[in-house]
């Protein structure tokens, strides 16, 4: 094909597509003139249907606003209905159903909150006063009938109660349930001889208010909180358990006891006391006062600051009693035997130290705390100086009572007596030094009881100074060194004071009883010697009679004194007494080593030169075998007409 061929091909091509674009313009055109005219239409449309919608819309909106409306109605009739309800119980009182009466009140409460947020409406304000009024009467009657259950069952714990309550050991019934007496070589101290077991007693709760009445008490608490009468409640609690309390205190025994009262009492009759206080602060501290907190934390629950109150007005009238028969104690007249109940009363305060302060811990109860402390410290510096007094009294003791028979001097076995008691407290004592002293209070014990022993024979040496015959004054302090000895090594003293200290004063008593030996017995043993009176040869006899150079006369001078000696010996010495048995018939056998043997070779020897005389046996009046029988009459303590008998 040619390029003229080609040039008209394409040319038809061309005028074909031209030809097209034509058609598809008057296409297009025409499609834009009817999509304009459904437009044109669909305004109009639109415009028509407008009146329409705005009436349906409104419709609806009426619709919602009448449900909105509906439902307000509702919710507030449910509320004045509820008010209705609430009402009928509150006026019904809360005695018959407290749980629904409670209910009640927090439903009105809920409904005085519901119109004070709503105050729009018309009745709001009616509605409210309504409301609040009944709520006062409401909780008017809460606190009538919190006031009515708290009196109705709190009651005084009777003794035997409380009694029940304690470990065995502590029960009256026990041995340890009455007063110690101090004058008892048998007595102990609680604290020290029961101590470990006391550790592990256990103490059970009084019952003081019945379990079933107590979460209504509670809530009847709470609903008094919530109306703001707290005070009201406050005084309720208060005067309704503080009253019971005291109730049982005085029923258990305490009384109030001034200083002067203390003073005027006999001793016997306070130390009994004594003894009933030292029950009766256990019992108060460990059962009513601890009872007394379980309670109040039981009923005001959650109510910190009104509860710590609420115990500390509760306690402090019997608190204050209890205390205050330890302070008259404490401050009054000191006196050697005040010194143990100082000391068990000591004792009772620093076991019941740690619960004081659990108790009495809040800020409300500091000033029953520091009382407490108070008490403790005076008794522990009371007795210190009754301590001080003792030893001192011990050294200057001017008793003019005389054992015209030597024993032991009452003032000797009172000393040895009390300083046993003193290792009955040794714990007690150091935890008392250390109050004062931080040095060694083993150290200081053995100390003080060194000075008193010391002070005790310082005593006695003044008082063997009041006898006459010397013999006695070395019996008298024999016996008194010995039976101090002696307790000692039956004692705990023996392990502070040592066995060097025993060894010592055991020399002691060696050397009373010889000097007794010398001062009683050298004289008439001086009569049976034959130095002075010369010797003869061979033993041969004189053309007087004489033996070994010694008249007949003289002989019988001898025999004569040694009787009239001997026979004074015996009327005076059998008066005496050595108490102690052990040492009598050591002392009786040392004299008759002596004096026997003596007499025999005497009357061995000169005795044929009487016996051969007139009347031999107003000169020869014993045999030895008599002077020994009349030996073992010695130190009994007969009187004269047992001995004439």
């Amino acid at each position: 094909m040619g390029v003229p061929q080609t040039m008209e091909a394409l040319r038809e091509r061309a005028d074909f597509i031209k030809e097209s674009l034509q058609k598809s313009q008057i296409i297009t055109d025409n499609m834009a003139a009817i999509l304009g005219s459904f437009d044109h239409r669909l305004s109009a449309l639109e415009t028509a249907m407008r009146p329409t919608q705005i009436r349906t819309h409104s419709i609806r909106r009426a619709h919602e606003n009448i449900d909105k409306t509906l439902k307000a109605a509702d919710v507030i009739l449910s509320q004045f209905d509820l008010t209705r309800k609430a009402e009928a119980k509150i006026l019904r009182g809360p005695h018959e159903d407290l749980e629904s009466y409670l209910e009640a009140i927090d439903q009105l409460r809920s409904n005085v909150k519901f119109f004070s947020s709503n105050k729009s409406f018309k009745s709001s304000d009616g509605v409210l006063n309504h409301a609040n009024q009944l709520l006062a009467k409401a909780i008017s009657k809460l606190e009538e009938e919190f006031r009515q259950l708290l009196t109705n069952y709190s009651k005084p714990v009777e003794p035997d109660r409380l009694f029940e309550c304690l470990p065995n050991s502590l029960r009256p019934s026990s041995s340890s349930g009455s007063p110690r007496k101090h004058g008892d070589d048998n007595s102990k101290s609680p604290t020290e001889h029961q101590g470990k077991s006391l550790e592990n007693a256990v103490y059970t709760l009084p019952t003081l208010i019945p379990p079933r009445v107590i979460p209504l008490l509670h809530d009847l608490a709470q609903q008094m909180v919530q109306a703001g009468h707290q005070q009201q409640l406050f005084r309720i609690y208060r005067d309704t358990r503080a009253s019971v309390l005291e109730q049982s205190v005085r029923k258990l025994g305490v009384e109030r006891l001034s200083k002067d009262d203390v003073q005027k009492m006999q001793w016997e009759v306070l130390e009994a006391k004594i003894g009933n206080w030292i029950h009766y602060m256990r019992i108060a501290v460990k059962l009513l006062f601890a009872g007394e907190k379980k309670l109040c934390d039981q009923i005001l629950d959650g109510v910190d600051s009104l509860r710590d109150q609420c115990f500390a007005e509760v306690t402090v009238n019997s608190v204050s009693v209890l205390l205050s028969f330890g302070e008259a104690i404490a401050k009054s007249k000191r006196s050697p035997e005040k010194l143990f109940v100082l000391l068990d009363m000591y004792e009772i305060m620093r076991e019941l130290h740690s619960e004081i302060e659990l108790l009495f811990g809040s800020k409300a109860c500091v000033e029953m705390r520091d009382s407490a402390l108070s008490l403790t410290k005076r008794l522990a510096q009371t007795a210190q100086e009754t301590f001080c007094d003792f030893e001192e009294a011990v050294e200057k003791d001017a008793t003019k009572t005389a054992v015209l028979d030597g024993t032991v001097h009452p003032l000797t076995s009172y000393v040895i007596n009390y300083v046993k008691f003193l290792f009955d407290y040794q714990s007690t004592l150091k935890q008392l030094f250390q109050e004062f002293d931080a040095s060694d209070p083993d150290a200081q014990l053995t100390s003080v009881t060194t000075r008193i022993m010391q002070a005790l024979q310082n005593n006695l040496d003044g008082k063997s100074k009041q006898y006459k015959d010397p013999a006695l004054t070395q019996l008298f302090l024999m016996n008194n060194i010995h039976y101090i000895v002696r307790s000692v090594r039956r004692s705990e003293a023996k392990d502070l004071l040592g066995d060097d200290w025993v060894q010592i004063h055991r020399r002691i008593v060696q050397q009373h009883a010889n000097q007794y030996k010398r001062v009683s017995w050298a004289k008439i043993l001086q009569c049976l010697s034959v130095q002075g009176g010369g010797s003869g040869s061979g033993g041969g006899t004189g053309g007087d009679g004489s033996a070994s150079g010694i008249s007949r006369a003289a002989v019988k001078d001898r025999f004569k004194t040694f009787n009239v000696q001997f026979e004074e010996l015996h009327q005076r010495q059998s008066q005496w007494t050595v108490p102690d048995s052990e040492l009598r018939e050591s002392l009786r056998l040392a004299v008759a080593e002596v004096l026997l043997p003596a007499y025999r070779s005497f009357q061995k020897r000169f005795g044929p030169m009487i016996e051969n005389g007139k009347n031999p046996q107003k000169y020869i009046r014993y045999s030895p075998e008599d002077l020994d029988h009349m030996m073992n009459e010695f130190f009994e303590g007969k009187t004269w007409n047992e001995q004439k008998r």
